[in-house]
């Protein structure tokens, strides 16, 4: 089964840039959809980008279609998600997770997480 570690994460002031990396171990990486999400205190968990299995296909929350960009190199078993225009509303923990269909509905395998704060 495959592994996931994120990091990236870091505190950023309005208006930055993060870009958050998802890294797996394992050679079943490219069988994988992989999916990042996040949780803030107190909500819920939410869905922010999914990326298919080749990187054809990807979906975005609308919160943050425009801003984020979510992309995956198969061939070093990463998947980056960049993060430009940053609001203190995205602020939480990030987490990626590999999921088995390509909207990332059945997570199977759930990173650590990393955690990003956006304030002045």
């Amino acid at each position: 089964q495959v592994q996931l570690v994120e990091s990236g994460g870091g505190s950023v002031q309005p208006g930055g840039s993060l870009t958050l990396s998802c890294a797996a171990s394992g050679s079943t990486f490219s069988r994988y959809v992989i999916g990042w999400f996040r949780q803030a205190p107190g909500k819920e968990r939410e869905g922010v980008a999914c990326i298919t299995r080749g990187g054809g296909i990807m979906n975005y929350a609308d919160s943050v279609k425009g801003r984020f960009t979510i992309s995956r190199d198969n061939a070093k078993n990463i998947v980056a998600l960049q993060m430009n225009s940053l609001n203190v509303e995205d602020t939480a923990t990030y987490y990626c997770a590999a999921a088995a269909d390509p909207l990332c509905s059945r997570l199977e395998v759930w990173g650590q997480g990393t955690l990003v704060t956006v304030s002045s």
